[in-house]
């Protein structure tokens, strides 16, 4: 859920910097393979929706990130997530929104383990292609980790269709309650550093 800056910050290519960047930020807390492969996954979705990547072509390339991120840290006993996100994207492809998100929930799964969570984010994400509030909405209201799923969703799917995607009385809201955040210069800055 935390890794969508590092997607922000480091372009998507070459992938090998963007999943070493990952692997940095995930290396205290989440030095994993599956963590690693799920993050990296995330992050390669954002970082080429804003290089101006369709939708389908980012959640292709996050399934290259998550193979190449699952080599990364130390190993764990599980599923494997590059194929978990084709096969959720596989279970949703072409099914209506109330259909798409029953089989995520049953299927996929929405719990806190990487290999629920992120393919079900990304699946949450292909269902609404081209709505992040939709997206993050719906995703919200999965149950187990909804928050999280709908972090990693809304994020990929913002990437690819921008902040004005997202009504201006939820942004004004955000940005009262969190005044802290300052979150249009913090988002400013890490485009800067994509940039560098």
């Amino acid at each position: 859920m935390r890794i969508t800056p590092v997607g922000i910050a480091v372009p998507p290519t070459p992938l090998g910097r963007l999943v070493d960047a990952v692997e940095q930020a995930n290396r205290v807390t989440h030095n994993t393979g599956i963590a690693i492969a799920g993050a990296a996954a995330v992050a390669a979705a954002v970082s080429s929706g804003l290089a101006g990547a369709a939708l389908g072509d980012s959640l292709r390339f996050a399934v290259a990130a998550a193979r190449l991120g699952a080599g990364r840290g130390y190993y764990v006993a599980g599923a494997d997530v590059a194929a978990r996100i084709e096969w959720a994207l596989d279970l949703v492809a072409g099914r209506a929104p109330a259909d798409a998100l029953e089989i995520v929930y049953r299927l996929v799964g929405a719990g806190v383990a990487t290999q629920e969570s992120v393919p079900a984010a990304l699946a949450m994400a292909a269902v609404f292609p081209d709505d992040a509030w939709a997206c993050c909405r719906h995703a919200a209201s999965l149950g187990g980790d909804c928050d999280t799923i709908a972090a990693m969703a809304g994020a990929v799917v913002g990437a690819h269709v921008g902040v004005a995607a997202v009504p201006g009385p939820v942004r004004a809201r955000l940005t009262a309650a969190n005044p802290e955040l300052e979150l249009d210069r913090l988002a400013g800055e890490l485009l800067s550093l994509r940039h560098q």
